[in-house]
């Protein structure tokens, strides 16, 4: 079990009203308390508050718990979910134990809680079905009837199993042992504790069903957290069913274990009970000995507690007397208790010689003197002794002692020879008879009645039972058919949830995948376009140099000087923008003509040329790939003037097609596509313009990165085949 921290504060609330008991020094009072929860203050029931002198009671549906106990007597509070406390009373004042981390065991999910309002009223209704339970059973009854009405149709168990163990004390009292065992068991069933376990016990053993109740309070040996007041009632009744069962050793041997307990923890009323029933087991066992030995041990312990048991004890010490037929001593013994009866029946005490039982009257015991005095053939000591119980049994209406003693006397008086009186008694005693048969067809009448009554209540009670259990069974349906419908709900939101996960994956894995497809796909066209313009350079170097070394050949050194010249500030901004994949429109103009202008100088006979810009158009504002236009005005001058054998004309016009584009015409009137086609040669035919080629391949891959900003479009400029002209349509960012 964990270890728990309990605290004990002790409340002073004032002085409570004290109850004495007669019997030694000791003075009891009652001492109240309440366990609750230390963080919470949630006040925690069904917790086992009991006394070292044997007092015992359980904390109800608010916490709180009243026991009797005296000055110096140690308290238990125990419970199987904390550990067990113990406290030494040294006064009256209130006791509030509060629970650290107290974790109640599992309850049912049948198990319903009550408001405070309904545990106290339930409380308040078994102390009065307690309170009535010895003077009017069916007033008591009603009042435990009530109280499980009070807990509803689905009341919480522990506190049913209250009402039903409290009706089953009720039975037991007035002695309807069947009644009392269902009562018992119908509690067990709604929640078990040791006390109903033991009451049950004791109630099987009465009825003399000792299997059952072997079967009831053999497991309860192996529990640990019994109070030791519970121990020994457990070891108590466990050598009762042995000697029910005739077995006298094993009988003995439970007595004895359970008065070690008692001793030890010093539980006087439970150390006089094992005594006498141990003398009990042996006087069975016909060892009168060792019986005589422990009734004297008994009864020097019951002279140390109340009055009442003390006389219980010497009734019963004196019937072992007789048994043994020592009746001197039986008969000292009951003169000792008449005076010890005398005593207790004061005037104001009807109720307490109602306690004492049927077997303990003055005319009961004044009867058995008698028969001791009989058995000894002391006929005269015996008659007033007879008288008194005739007289006494009168004034008590007790029929059946009266009748016995009439009985009795008129034989006493027959032995003396006394026939007159013998006969007078006699006539009394047929009187008493026919009385008495009279009161016990009354009383067979009113049993009847009586057993119809209580019948009726505890059919009242069985249908209150059944109605909760119905009640119950279609709120645990309901229950279960709740949480069905939720698990069902619970695992459909997990397999939506799961999908739109998987959903989500995917997209996401498609997108990554998109992404990288991409940015592998964007990676590849910068890298095929570097590829592409590192080809285009050279190719441009390898014509300009071709220039450069023609004016060599002619031996033109101030043309090819003024050729490098410009040659050198061109390849200066084509490698400044090589590594760009576009350059505004007017830088790239401003290249194109002084390209133009380079190859002017070389063919100064061969073409004119003219670069015309749309006022209206803002260049500026317009991107175009670095070195687009040059290869398509070399290929107009080399493959289309050149070849012209009258000058030609090569215009450039840049003009506005719409807000967000313009178109740039590059035309010549040369031979045109097809003449030149025709004029090369073999190994040219076999070869195909790197430049154009790369163009291209540059422009497709700039309208895949920057969705179709370019467009080219080539065309014959004259039907008759002559000339071409070269349309571009650059548009601008969005």
């Amino acid at each position: 079990m964990k270890n728990l921290f309990i605290h004990i504060l002790f409340v002073l609330l004032g002085v409570h009203t004290c109850l004495s008991q007669q019997g030694g020094s000791v003075k009891k009072f009652v001492v109240k308390g309440i366990v609750q929860e230390k963080a919470s203050s949630q006040p925690i029931s069904g917790v086992s508050i009991s006394t070292s002198s044997g007092e015992y009671t359980v904390t109800n549906g608010l916490g709180e718990f009243k026991i009797r106990a005296a000055k110096g007597e140690e308290l238990t509070v125990e419970d199987s979910d904390f550990e067990t406390v113990k406290y030494v009373i040294k006064s009256d004042e209130d006791i509030k134990v509060l629970v650290e981390d107290y974790v109640p065991r599992n309850r049912s999910s049948s198990t319903v809680g009550i408001s405070k309002r309904e545990a106290s009223k339930h409380q308040s209704l078994l102390d009065s079905a307690e309170t009535y339970k010895k003077k009017d059973i069916a007033k008591s009854i009603d009042f435990v009837a009530r109280s499980i009405a009070v807990l509803g149709s689905r009341g919480n168990k522990n506190e049913l199993a209250k009402s039903l163990t409290a009706l089953g004390e009720i039975y037991l009292f007035h002695k309807q042992y069947d009644l009392a065992i269902d009562n018992f068991e119908d509690a067990l069933e709604a929640n078990k504790s040791i006390k109903t376990s033991l009451l049950l016990g004791e109630t099987l053993i009465v009825n003399k069903q000792y299997q059952e109740a072997n079967k009831v309070l053999d497991p309860l040996m192996e529990l640990q957290n019994m109070v030791p007041y519970q121990r020994v009632t457990l070891f108590e009744l466990l050598g009762d069913i042995k000697k029910g069962l005739n077995d006298v050793k094993a009988a003995v041997s439970f007595y004895n274990e359970g008065l070690k307990v008692a001793t030890k923890n010093q539980i006087t009323p439970k150390m006089t009970d094992l005594n006498s029933k141990i003398a009990d087991a042996y006087s069975q066992g016909n060892q009168l000995m060792e019986a005589e030995a422990y009734y004297g041990n008994s009864l020097e312990l019951a002279n140390k507690l109340a009055p009442k048991r003390a006389l219980q004890e010497k009734e019963k010490v004196a019937d072992f007397y007789n048994k043994k037929s020592q009746f001197n001593e039986e008969i000292a013994l009951r003169k000792n208790s008449l005076v010890e009866l005398d005593k207790l029946n004061s005037p104001k005490s009807k109720a307490r010689r109602q306690e004492m039982g049927d077997t303990i009257t003055a005319q009961r015991i004044n009867y058995k003197i008698a028969n001791a005095y009989i058995a000894q053939d002391k006929y005269s000591e015996a008659i007033p002794y007879l008288e008194r119980s005739i007289v006494e049994a009168d004034s008590e209406n007790d029929l059946v002692v009266q009748k016995d003693a009439t009985r009795k006397l008129s034989e006493v008086y027959e032995f003396k020879g006394d026939f007159d009186k013998a006969l007078e008694t006699y006539q009394s005693y047929v009187t008493l008879v026919d009385t008495l048969y009279i009161r016990k067809e009354q009383e067979i009448s009113r049993a009847a009645r009586f057993n119809r009554e209580i019948a009726a209540t505890q059919s009242r009670i069985t249908g209150l039972e059944q109605e909760r259990e119905l009640s119950q069974s279609k709120y645990d349906l309901a229950l279960t058919e709740q949480e069905l419908s939720e698990e069902s709900y619970k695992r459909q939101r997990w397999v939506i949830y799961s999908l739109i996960v998987g959903l989500l994956l995917t997209g996401l894995a498609a997108f990554f995948f998109y992404r990288s497809n991409q940015q592998q796909k964007l990676a590849n066209n910068l890298l095929a376009l570097k590829s592409l313009r590192s080809q285009m350079n050279p190719h441009f170097i390898f014509n300009a140099l071709n220039s450069v070394n023609n004016y060599i050949a002619k031996s033109d050194e101030r043309s090819a000087n003024r050729y490098l010249s410009e040659f050198s500030t061109l390849m200066r901004s084509v490698l400044e923008n090589s590594e760009e994949d576009f350059i505004p429109l007017a830088k790239e103009l401003q290249l194109l003509e002084l390209y133009i202008k380079l190859e002017h100088s070389r063919f100064p006979d061969k073409f004119d040329y003219e670069i015309k810009i749309d006022d209206n158009i803002d260049i500026s504002s317009f991107q175009i790939p670095p070195m687009l236009l040059q290869p398509y005005i070399e290929n107009a001058i080399w493959h289309g003037l050149r070849y012209k054998k009258e000058k030609g004309v090569l215009k450039v016009n840049v003009t506005s097609k719409s807000e967000r584009a313009l178109e740039i015409s590059i035309s010549d009137d040369g031979i045109g596509r097809k003449k030149s086609a025709e004029l090369k040669t073999a190994n040219q035919k076999k070869q195909k313009s790197k430049g154009m080629g790369n163009i291209k391949q540059r422009v497709a891959i700039l309208n895949d990165m920057y969705k179709d900003k370019v467009a080219v479009v080539i065309t014959d400029l004259m039907e008759s085949g002559q000339g071409t002209r070269v349309i571009f349509t650059i548009k601008k960012d969005k």
